[in-house]
């Protein structure tokens, strides 16, 4: 291997471990900008699509499945959130003209069912012993419960799928708040170690654990790097200037945000004193209490806000079951889901919403808040309380707001007025999701699908400009060259040198410069030396 070839060979792009599949053997009824992320998709083998609400990747992850299947001979897993499965079992049907897809909750009845593709949910495969191995390809349907590194279904999951052949995953809210947790699907698709890409690209904060930031320098290669295994889509333009948007422009999005005062001095602690602000921002402890003693309060203004559109449909969102409560008691015709309840009764309930047959829906977002689709009779969601999860937050959202929405979306946010830190800090995990988003797509529009178009655009950043001539500075006692000193080394005479003095650097722990030619750019400490 040469020098040029060993800089050449740091350039991380996803490697393609997957087969190129004829487009006319893809499915007539995906649409070019679906047809083409799946093309793209069983080229790469290990695989995210990260495409907006709306786009049809329900769709894409069954051709995948279908394709990669029929590809290897063996047979492919879809795992899905609660109450999603009727949306595959159609479009696999109704739409792709395939066989049903079987639901199994064991491994037992996968053995002894026979459909191509099998249906099951999170907790199957976290919880249960349904066995990713046996299957050529998987798909992750909302897979953004990986984003939670160190939780137990991301280290089940990155153990029980490790080899599959074939993985897809599919979300349209990637990394809602920090972007160091894209790396975590990357680690589970066998991209990249997730500790190799945390030191690559991210630097550490010393005053406190686990804060890391992209290193400003490496902005441009990380997101380069990510389009290479995931691909960002929020319209089918994004993908082809020729690919028609019609029937692709979201509708208005009206937020409404109802800070409700709080009234103080009403309670003692122990000592008898008593608190003139409870800011909510001080803990969970605190949240709680904010929560658990103004739900009269917020229902009350949820009532209002249902009662002043008596003829609009509307999604009730909520996080506590005392919360459900005061909800079924104070505003009539109420439908609700909870955990506890029959799944097959839960399922039908969120279906006839689905389908307007019931006007008020009162769920959770870890219930109803991934993969569910309510554009078509509902536009309006009202959000009884506000957290920190942004995840949840926004893929609640858009259950309504979405493609096919014929109706401007209204959303009512409602929270006490000591919640304020609360709704900054969403605000501020929007608009970074929003630049993440708009930093992909940039990429996407400019080369493409094409990893060689980005390794090219990468090659860039080796080397230095001109001369050696013109990037030398002499003195009486002094030569000082700007160049990597490799090469430069290699120009001078030999037994020319009396004393080398020199700082040996980092070889994987920290970037100098965004140049190949670093000595801090290695994905290990043989590779260094």
């Amino acid at each position: 291997m040469t020098y040029r070839e060993f800089l050449e060979s740091k350039i991380e792009l996803a490697q393609d471990s997957g087969f190129v599949v004829d487009p006319a053997k893809i499915n007539k009824a995906l649409k070019p900008h679906q047809r083409d992320a799946v093309i793209w998709a069983l080229k790469g083998g290990r695989r995210a699509l990260f495409e907006s609400f709306g786009l049809g990747k329900t769709i894409q992850e069954i051709e995948f499945c279908h394709q990669a299947a029929e590809h290897c001979g063996g047979r492919a897993l879809i795992v899905l959130p609660l109450g999603v499965k009727q949306e595959f079992t159609r479009d696999a049907v109704e739409i792709l003209g395939y066989e049903k897809p079987e639901y199994c909750r064991t491994m037992e009845e996968v053995e002894h069912r026979t459909s191509q593709i099998v249906l099951t949910n999170y907790e199957r495969v976290r919880d249960g012993d349904i066995r990713p191995e046996y299957f050529a390809a998987t798909s992750l349907d909302e897979a953004s419960v990986l984003r939670s590194f160190g939780s137990k279904t991301y280290q089940t999951f990155l153990d029980k799928f490790k080899n599959v052949p074939y993985k897809l995953v599919a979300t349209a809210t990637p990394s809602p708040n920090k972007y160091k947790e894209l790396i975590h699907y990357a680690g589970y698709l066998e991209v990249m170690d997730t500790g190799q890409a945390l030191t690559r690209f991210f630097q550490r904060d010393s005053t406190k654990a686990n804060n890391l930031t992209l290193y400003p320098n490496m902005e441009d290669e990380f997101w380069m790097w990510v389009s290479s295994w995931a691909l960002f889509i929020t319209k089918p333009s994004d993908l082809n200037p020729e690919y028609s948007d019609e029937g692709y422009d979201l509708p208005e999005l009206d937020v409404r945000w109802h800070e409700l005062p709080v009234h103080y001095g009403d309670t003692a602690d122990r000592d008898g004193q008593m608190q003139l602000f409870q800011e909510a921002a001080e803990g969970l402890k605190e949240a709680a209490a904010v929560k658990r003693d103004s739900i009269g309060t917020r229902v009350a203004k949820m009532q209002e806000i249902v009662n002043g559109s008596p003829e609009d449909h509307f999604l009730l969102w909520h996080d506590l079951e005392s919360e459900r409560a005061a909800i079924l008691k104070e505003i009539p015709g109420v439908v609700d889901i909870y955990g506890a309840m029959d799944y097959d009764l839960r399922e039908q309930r969120v279906i006839d919403f689905s389908n307007g047959k019931s006007r008020l829906f009162a769920t959770k977002k870890s219930l109803s808040g991934s993969g569910c689709n309510f554009q078509r009779y509902c536009h309006r969601e009202i959000f009884l309380g506000i957290d920190y999860e942004f995840n949840d937050f926004i893929q609640a959202i858009h259950r309504c707001y979405r493609f096919l929405q014929t109706e401007p979306v209204v959303i009512d946010i409602i929270y006490m007025e000591n919640e304020r830190q609360i709704r900054e800090a969403l605000e501020e995990k929007w608009k970074n999701h929003n630049h993440m988003v708009a930093k992909m797509i940039e990429i996407v529009k400019k080369y493409g699908l094409n990893s060689a178009n980005k390794a090219e655009r990468l090659e860039r950043k080796m080397g230095v400009e001109g001369s050696r001539e013109e990037r030398t500075v002499r003195g009486k006692h002094y030569e000082a060259v700007y160049g990597d000193c490799v090469e430069e080394t290699r120009a001078m005479e030999g037994n020319s040198v009396d004393l080398i003095h020199t700082s040996i650097p980092f070889g994987n722990h920290y970037e100098y410069s965004a140049n190949y030619n670093d000595f801090g750019h290695n994905q290990d400490t043989g590779r260094f030396f």
